[in-house]
C-alpha cells in the first residue's frame, strides 16, 4: 500500500516556478531518500507535502485519503477538519530542530499527544519515556534544549514526531546543521528505524547513507525529478547526465 501518492504537484513563488511537475509514490515501510543541488526544489517539495506550503496545481492522498484533488485545473484542499486528521499521518523533523526553548525535554516530547491528540497523559509519559531510552537520552528528560548538543536536539526533535504516532516521517536535511560526529548519532537513529520498517521521506546530502539505508532514491534538479529508483543505480550508475555531474561533484 502506497502511504504517500503525488501528482503533478506545480509551485511557484512569484515568477520563479519551484517545483515544475513533480509526482512520487511512497510504499508502507520504504526509506525514499531525495539528493539533490541546493534550489532544486527538495525543501519546497517537503514543505508542500507537510502542508507548510500550498500548491498550485496537482493532487495529494495520505494513506489511502485525498488532501488536494485537481478539480477544473485547479488543486482543491479537502475540508480543514479532514486535513487535520491528515496531518496526523505523517510527522515533520526540520534541519534546525525547532524545539520549543522553554519547555524540558519530556515536556516537548508530550505536549501534543496530550493536548492535541487529547491521549491519557500516563500512557504518553510512559510511552515518552521508552522514547527517550530508545533515543539514548533516558538521563535527559528534564534538561532544556540550550543544555543539549546539536545531535541530542535532533533526537528529541525525531523523539517528539515519533510521539504522535505517525504512519510516515519527513526528514529535510536533518543532519545538515551538524559536524561529522553529531550527523553518525542521528544517521544511527534513521537506520535503526528503517530496520523497524518506519516508512521515511528524508531529504539529504549523505550520499552513503542513502545508498545503504534507501529502498528507492529520487534526484531532483530544477524541479523537476530528474532520475529515481534504487539507491544501486541512482547513485552507482546514474543514466542521466545531470546526476552523473551532481554525484561526480560530491565526491570532489
Amino acid at each position: 500500500m502506497n502511504l504517500l501518492e503525488v501528482s503533478n504537484i506545480k509551485k511557484s513563488f512569484g515568477d520563479l516556478q519551484v517545483l515544475k511537475d513533480i509526482s512520487l509514490c511512497v510504499g508502507e515501510g520504504e526509506v525514499v531518500s531525495i539528493l539533490g543541488p541546493s534550489g532544486s526544489g527538495k525543501s519546497t517539495f517537503l514543505r508542500c507535502i507537510s502542508m507548510l506550503e500550498t500548491i498550485d496545481a496537482g493532487s495529494m492522498t495520505y494513506c489511502g485519503k485525498a488532501a488536494v484533488r485537481q478539480q477544473d485545473g485547479k488543486p482543491v484542499y479537502v475540508p480543514k477538519n479532514e486535513l487535520n486528521e491528515i496531518k496526523h499521518t505523517f510527522g515533520l523533523v526540520f534541519q534546525n530542530f525547532n524545539l520549543f526553548p522553554h519547555y524540558t525535554v519530556l515536556k516537548n516530547i508530550t505536549d501534543a499527544p496530550i493536548h492535541v491528540l487529547k491521549r491519557s497523559k500516563d500512557d504518553v509519559m510512559k510511552e515518552a519515556e521508552v522514547l527517550l531510552k530508545k533515543m539514548g537520552l533516558s538521563d535527559k528528560g528534564t534538561y532544556y534544549p540550550y543544555q543539549l548538543s546539536g545531535g541530542q536536539q535532533q533526537r528529541v526533535a525525531i523523539a517528539r514526531a515519533l510521539a504522535m504516532k505517525p504512519k510516515m516521517l519527513f526528514f529535510d536535511e536533518p543532519t545538515s546543521a551538524l559536524d561529522p560526529e553529531l550527523t553518525a548519532e542521528i544517521l544511527k537513529v534513521l537506520k535503526e528505524l528503517a530496520k523497524e520498517k518506519m516508512t521515511m521521506l528524508i531529504v539529504t546530502h549523505e550520499i552513503d547513507f542513502a545508498r545503504s539505508v534507501s529502498n528507492h532514491v529520487v534526484f531532483m534538479d530544477g524541479g523537476v525529478i530528474v532520475e529515481q529508483g534504487d539507491p544501486k543505480d541512482v547513485i552507482d550508475n546514474p543514466s542521466n547526465e545531470r546526476t552523473k555531474a551532481f554525484l561526480k561533484k560530491l565526491e570532489q
